[in-house]
């Protein structure tokens, strides 16, 4: 009996002991983290600023696309390949469209918006075209090198001049009052200060290469101009003539104090200039009014 009884006691206390266990595992509270999922997930994916140098946009041929170490090369003509970073702060354009990261790839051509990163090139955004661009210049030729078959082109509208390769079949023809100043030379216009219209197209080494040369005027040519007369500036000089066979408008520069009789010229009067072309402008060297 004794036995039975110290046995429902031994039942008892394991039985308290479990319960007061289960009340205590009750009682326990689970520590709450202070972040909320939205804080977590910016702490684990947060980058610093983009850098606030002044960037650079540089254009060639992209290769060796490393997606692991976040970087690729960029083949810039006529200088050493350059090794450039990029992350998750790096935006991708595909003909004006915005892709995905994971969508750059090994490219013909593309335009990057570079910055300095400590001692690092970064890339804020690269620019690639599905196709070549292609693009009209008209301006002033700075220089052309026959051997390097290499052109550069000044224009009043960009500061920058454009720099051409120039193909040995590329078509050099003359157009409008050129065509008909003097005899037909081809490349050998290409002197410094003739105007020209060139189109040209990207190669894949980032090159601008000529497709077409029009030959506007050539230093020293002589020019017949016909039309009406759209403005006269006896201050600056300016005369502005309308060609009804082009619609084109011409400037032409005129020394009033050798034709005093065209001061008395009115908007809409037709009249014939006989002008040269001094390899920056046009100047007057005779004016009938018909």
């Amino acid at each position: 009996m004794e036995q039975v009884i110290a046995a429902m006691i031994l039942v008892g206390v394991v039985t308290a002991q479990m319960s007061g266990a289960g009340a205590m595992s009750g009682q326990v509270a689970i520590p709450q983290s202070t972040l909320t999922p939205e804080t977590t997930l910016l702490d684990s994916t947060a980058l610093p600023s983009v850098p606030r140098e002044k960037s650079t946009i540089m254009g060639g041929e992209i290769q060796n696309v490393d997606p692991v170490r976040d970087r690729f090369t960029l083949r810039v003509f006529g200088q050493r390949p350059v090794k450039m970073l990029f992350d998750e702060r790096t935006k991708v354009y595909l003909d004006g469209k915005m892709i995905p990261l994971r969508d750059l790839h090994s490219h013909d051509h593309a335009s990057v918006q570079t910055v300095l990163d400590g001692t690092d090139v970064f890339a804020l955004s690269i620019h690639m075209l599905s196709r070549s661009p292609e693009g009209e210049y008209q301006g002033h030729v700075l220089n052309y090198n026959p051997n390097t078959t290499e052109l550069t082109v000044n224009s009043n509208l960009s500061h920058q001049p454009l720099k051409l390769v120039v193909p040995i079949n590329t078509p050099v023809i003359r157009e409008g009052k050129a065509a008909s100043s003097s005899a037909y030379r081809g490349p050998s216009d290409l002197v410094n200060g003739t105007l020209i219209s060139v189109k040209f197209e990207s190669d894949k080494k980032g090159r601008g290469v000529a497709s077409q040369i029009t030959i506007l005027a050539t230093p020293g040519s002589a020019m017949v101009f016909r039309g009406s007369l759209s403005s006269l500036d006896l201050h600056s000089g300016l005369l502005v003539l309308v060609d009804p066979l082009d619609e084109k408008s011409y400037e032409i520069f005129v020394d009033f104090a050798r034709f005093p009789t065209s001061q008395t010229l009115h908007d809409g009067d037709s009249i014939r200039v006989t002008a040269t072309f001094d390899g920056t402008r046009y100047l007057a060297d005779a004016i009938d009014a018909n």
